[in-house]
């Protein structure tokens, strides 16, 4: 799906973006791939490691910008959205600045995609998304619908929209993992409750997801990838087993178990060997199509929780994880 084609990174020197782009240019042959973002030294830092690759090209501008985003999506194939303000606290702080980015950019990138005759665009979610009980989780459920629903509005065009949703990110910027390996030198470690379960995923096996489901794509689709999950307290003693824990309980805008498949949304779901299949309530027309590829309707009542989930890190997984992602981005 990628080779010989022109491939436009939103948010594209984040962590994300960065194992993308090393990944496209080691294992394809894209035609060309556009790093997309506002920060200008990212883009330089990132720009030093491909100045050998001629096909790698970086653009300064902000999706909050639909001017510059029409400029952008000129002559591009595949768009992967990645750009978003991600943090917590900063979103609850900041709620007019998430939505500027998180919801309004996610509108300029489908009018954008489809004035401009984009082939494929996969937009990046969180597990926070599903059932949210903070900002930044609203606002990427409503970017989920957006994607979802920007199928409607091609009318005669040929872009199709699709949406990845997946848990916490080893080896990300802002993972609990380089905290813990921060902070373990102080003797004490903070831990917000030692029953929390978290669904974890690297970021090379993000990636990969991601350019699988531009493949499995026909449009309206929330893809969701099996994935394990972990115990905090399993973490904790893996990564500081000398330390001691201090329990701080769960902040403002936190789940104790996270959920990327609510009740709700099972009777719209299909599960297949490695992942599920969100359909839209509304744009069923390719149930039929995901039928074909042998998936299985979810029953009615199911849920994707951390604290249900059948597959779990042991201490010796984590250990594996963390060994292999000690060099965050």
């Amino acid at each position: 799906m990628v080779n010989n084609r022109t491939i436009l990174i939103t948010g594209g020197t984040g962590s994300f973006g960065k194992k993308l782009t090393k990944i496209l240019t080691r294992n394809y042959k894209p035609k060309k791939i556009i790093i997309f973002s506002r920060d200008e030294l990212k883009q330089f830092e990132m720009s030093c490691d491909y100045t050998s690759h001629s096909n790698v090209r970086f653009l300064i501008g902000d999706i909050r910008d639909k001017r510059r985003m029409y400029r952008a999506f000129e002559g591009v194939d595949i768009v992967i959205h990645a750009a978003a303000l991600k943090q917590v606290p900063a979103c609850e702080y900041n709620p007019i600045e998430a939505i500027k980015t998180n919801i309004n950019g996610a509108i300029n990138v489908i009018d954008a995609a489809i004035d401009k005759g984009v082939e494929k665009v996969i937009a990046l979610s969180t597990d926070k998304a599903a059932n949210p009980i903070n900002l930044y989780g609203a606002t990427k459920l409503c970017s989920d619908k957006l994607f979802v629903q920007g199928n409607a509005y091609v009318g005669p065009k040929k872009t199709q929209f699709s949406v990845v949703r997946y848990g916490n990110v080893i080896g990300s910027r802002g993972s609990v993992v380089p905290l813990f390996l921060k902070m373990k030198d102080n003797g004490v470690l903070p831990v917000t409750d030692k029953r929390m379960t978290r669904f974890w995923i690297t970021l090379e096996q993000g990636v990969q997801f991601v350019l699988d489901c531009l493949d499995r794509m026909f449009g309206g689709e929330i893809f969701v990838p099996k994935i394990p999950s972990m115990n905090i307290m399993d973490l904790a003693k893996v990564v500081a087993p000398d330390c001691k824990y201090e329990f701080i309980g769960i902040r403002p805008g936190e789940k104790l178990h996270e959920v990327l498949i609510p009740e709700d949304d099972a009777r719209n779901s299909f599960e297949f060997n490695d992942y599920f299949v969100i359909q839209s309530k509304f744009y069923l027309r390719n149930i039929k199509e995901t039928i074909l590829f042998d998936g299985k309707k979810c029953s009615d009542g199911f849920v994707y929780s951390s604290d249900n989930n059948n597959q779990w890190l042991s201490a010796e997984d984590i250990k594996e994880i963390i060994k292999n992602n000690l060099d965050f981005e």
